[in-house]
């Protein structure tokens, strides 16, 4: 097949390269000159502009977008429109809202354009494992698109769960769990490292990834980052969130669903960025007031 690609960051760049050794014709565009060249080596076709892809395709077309959620994806689409006709299809594959991507197949649906919104995991590791594709849109497109898809996903690593929105709805809840898995691991081998038996923890993690019950590809990763540096030196305790979080937290608000561990894990990532807490000296001063307590002050 054919496909236009916008956006040639980490997995932008996994996908090109992996469409490419597959076979399909990939046209791709990115402000930065040395993406491009990386794709070009790759043997994937550059475009100068965002509307050069549209133009360098045969009609009906099919573009990718693979650019941070909100208004990125609404810039694109409306640099694209003028050039796409009934008949196109137009992919997000970022973590967009899917609300946002319920309102937007509506928008293109009456000028015949199909919108689908895949929610991509698999990180820099997509390329060489291949990508888990949670897909969201009309049937007929969804088909249409079934070679990418089976060129970008393991076997059985992509499902059409549902209409427009379905996609990124399901991405966002797997995102909010991956949170959930994260906090356990952390919080397991943080126990761990603070017992007195002087732990290999990579060892443990790699025990634990043959036949445990916690097995799971991010114990892979922690493994191979407890063995790159066993005691995480040099890396500053502040972790970040990309929405999806706080999007899943949301909508369990909303539609009342119990999800406590989930929300803890989002909220114990806010905790991290605070160097200075006014809730922990606060928490201080109270057992100071109640019971006399001791209170550490800065020198």
């Amino acid at each position: 097949m054919e496909l236009g690609l916008r956006g040639l960051g980490r997995m932008g760049m996994g996908i090109a390269r992996r469409l490419a050794r597959a076979g399909h014709r990939v046209v791709a565009f990115d402000r930065k000159a040395e993406w491009m060249a990386e794709a070009r080596e790759a043997g994937v076709v550059t475009a100068a502009s965002v509307e050069e892809i549209a133009t360098s395709l045969s009609p009906p077309r099919a573009v990718w977008l693979m650019v941070p959620e909100g208004k990125p994806v609404e810039d694109m689409i409306a640099l694209l429109l003028p050039r796409l006709a009934s008949g196109d299809i137009l992919i997000d594959g970022g973590n967009s809202y899917y609300k946002d991507s319920m309102r937007r197949a509506q928008g293109l649906e009456p000028r015949g354009i199909s919108f689908v919104d895949v929610g991509t995991s698999g990180g820099i590791w997509g390329e060489r494992e291949g990508f888990c594709l949670m897909i969201g849109g009309e049937k007929e497109a969804v088909e249409r698109l079934r070679p990418i898809f089976d060129s970008l996903a393991p076997r059985e690593g992509w499902l059409h769960a549902g209409p427009s929105g379905a996609g990124h709805f399901v991405k966002m809840v797997h995102n909010g769990v991956e949170y959930g898995m994260m906090q356990a691991y952390a919080e397991g081998f943080e126990l761990m490292a603070a017992s007195e038996f002087g732990l290999d923890l990579a060892r443990v993690a790699h025990l634990w990834d043959h036949g445990g019950v916690v097995r799971s590809w991010l114990l892979e990763l922690a493994e191979a980052a407890l063995k790159k540096n066993p005691d995480l030196s040099g890396i500053v305790p502040y972790v970040e969130d990309s929405g999806e979080g706080r999007w899943t937290v949301h909508e369990c608000v909303d539609r009342g669903v119990p999800a406590g561990v989930i929300a803890l894990s989002l909220f114990n990532r806010f905790r991290s960025r605070q160097e200075n807490s006014f809730a922990d000296r606060l928490l201080a001063a109270l057992r100071n007031e109640f019971g006399g307590h001791a209170i550490k002050t800065k020198p």
